[in-house]
């Protein structure tokens, strides 16, 4: 069959060209998504920051899979009891493969320790990123992936925000499949 429209351009991208400030691009959209976004200057910011959520919110039961994060939460001097159970856990705290500027998700795959599960089943999911994994575009987000494993992960998943579904009477619900919020602390580095 022939192409219906041969001389379409379809290398040149459809969209406008990206700012400089892939960080406050990802802000603006993460939190237009209803996402909770935090920057933090040094880790010592980022240690303050959970120090105070974690406090605010009465959170003990944490789930973490990721020992770099579980070393640096010791080392700021948080006592944290960690879960292994997602159901009975009152956040979940995670890595992250990149983040996308373009669209405000979070590009996380099944390479990491904790996969997929806790950005899926966990009541809040808190990530950790820092602004050397800013991309604009999920093209530049599985490129890096490709790269950092040298095969592409069984799965990758681009959460973009809290859950949501439109499903019941076509009116929005936030926090029907998932998290009911999305924290995300992204740390200059």
């Amino acid at each position: 069959m022939p192409v219906p429209f041969p001389h379409t351009d379809a290398v040149t991208s459809i969209y406008k060209p990206s700012t400089p400030d892939t960080d406050v691009t990802f802000a603006e959209h993460f939190t237009g998504l209803q996402g909770r976004f935090s920057y933090c200057g040094t880790p010592g910011e980022l240690a303050g920051q959970l120090q105070q959520l974690f406090t605010e919110r009465k959170w003990a039961k944490i789930y973490c899979r990721e020992n770099q994060l579980k070393e640096f939460i010791a080392q700021a001097g948080l006592h944290l009891e960690y879960y292994e159970s997602l159901a009975t856990c009152d956040a979940a705290i995670t890595a992250r493969e990149f983040l996308v500027g373009r669209t405000g998700s979070i590009v996380m795959s099944t390479a990491q320790q904790s996969g997929r599960t806790a950005s899926v089943y966990a009541p809040v999911h808190i990530c950790i990123a820092y602004t050397s994994q800013l991309v604009t575009d999920i093209k530049h987000a599985l490129a890096g992936v490709i790269q950092q494993h040298a095969t592409m992960p069984s799965l990758i998943t681009f959460a973009t925000g809290p859950s949501r579904t439109a499903d019941i009477e076509k009116t929005l619900v936030v926090g029907v499949h998932g998290p009911k919020e999305v924290f995300c602390f992204l740390v200059e580095r």
